[in-house]
């Protein structure tokens, strides 16, 4: 099977220009796959189900979520929203210095995620990632067995629901193709930003686009994680490199979703909103 799977998903990204890299479990197959897992990436907004980690490890003992902290958590993952992930980033800081994230690194210390690498600049959204330690964090959100991660079974499922609740607009990504009965658990990110900046004439600004998605119910129970970058416009205000990186993650979890459910029917498999270049 793991070997179906890379080659399918070698032929999803046949004539694919962009940098992808792809992290695959399927806890009951007992299989991984995957694809340049050890790239680093910008994390954009991938990085926000670490921050909810984050946030539930640091309240534990300390009388648990207030519910301003609910109000900015469900904000940060349902809707995206940078404001409240900045302002719980500030929270998680020391003294509220946002270059010193010490509850985030005590997270990712305690996820073992030790590819993870923080903005010396404490920006959260530039996160340094890889798809390995990504589907790490997912791996912790979803197993049943507490002494595999370093939440509890409450702080996951509390977790998961956020991701659950993801806003239709922004379940695109890893989902497409998702049979039917199988719950869906997702957070996309996506920033555009190259390493000389809009200023340089010839520099489109082009786009890093993210997905990370659990799986579960129906007897299933995977996630999959795809990040890419370099997806190219043509004018520095052209979404297309953003629609060409959703593409490519979308063309990679159908191939996916087709080889761990292959009884499932094709037309009942889930088929994302396509978002609108305002929401960009």
């Amino acid at each position: 099977m793991a070997a179906k799977l890379s080659e399918d998903i070698s032929g999803a990204l046949k004539d694919r220009k962009n940098a992808v890299s792809a992290s695959l479990y399927d806890r009951e197959q007992d299989l991984t796959c995957s694809l340049d897992a050890h790239r680093t990436y910008d994390s954009a907004s991938v990085a926000k189900p670490i921050v909810l980690g984050a946030l539930l490890l640091s309240t534990r003992g300390h009388g648990g979520l207030t519910e301003a902290d609910k109000e900015l958590a469900r904000a940060m993952i349902v809707s995206s929203d940078n404001d409240a992930t900045t302002a719980l980033w500030a929270q998680l800081s020391q003294n509220g210095d946002k270059t010193k994230p010490v509850q985030v690194r005590k997270f990712l210390n305690a996820a073992g995620m030790k590819e993870t690498v923080l903005d010396k600049d404490g920006s959260w959204g530039l996160t340094q990632i890889t798809s390995a330690d990504q589907a790490r964090l997912l791996r912790a959100l979803t197993t049943r067995n507490d002494t595999d991660s370093p939440l509890t079974a409450d702080e996951r499922a509390y977790a998961l629901s956020l991701m659950h609740d993801v806003e239709a607009d922004q379940r695109w990504g890893t989902p497409a193709g998702t049979p039917a009965g199988v719950d869906v658990h997702v957070k996309n990110g996506w920033l555009q930003r190259s390493l000389t900046g809009p200023d340089d004439p010839f520099d489109r600004g082009d786009w890093k686009v993210n997905s990370m998605g659990a799986f579960q119910g129906a007897g299933r129970d995977y996630g999959l994680v795809v990040l890419t970058e370099d997806n190219q416009n043509r004018t520095i205000d052209d979404p297309a490199g953003w629609y060409y990186g959703i593409d490519t993650i979308e063309a990679v979890a159908k191939a996916v979703h087709r080889d761990l459910n292959p009884h499932a029917a094709d037309e009942a498999a889930f088929q994302p909103q396509r978002p609108h270049p305002d929401d960009a």
